[in-house]
């Protein structure tokens, strides 16, 4: 991680911006309080994607998604119909 003031950032911008690519996290300080962190979008981002990052709508996970890490979950039974009423319930309860 790297640490970088307003004033210096804008006159190397390419530099922390290669920072960035390269994977690093620049923390971004105004008046020696940090505001702000610029990070290295995903390369399977979309446009899309990208712009609801930006917008604060939608967030980065912190680690990769990891498939067989959700297959190795145990599987869980319901008897009868009670997953279904757990779900009518919790629709009930809070939406």
């Amino acid at each position: 991680m790297r640490d970088v003031n307003v004033i210096d950032l804008q006159n190397e911008l390419s530099t922390y911006l290669d920072f960035a690519k390269s994977g690093e996290v620049v923390v971004i300080h105004d008046d020696h309080l940090p505001v702000a962190r610029l990070i290295l979008f995903p390369p399977e981002m979309t446009g899309d994607d990208a712009a609801l990052v930006a917008s604060g709508v939608m967030t980065l996970p912190e680690k990769p998604f990891d498939i067989d890490e959700l297959l190795s979950l145990p599987e869980t039974t319901f008897i009868g119909n009670a997953g279904t009423q757990a779900i009518l319930d919790e629709r009930n309860e809070g939406w």
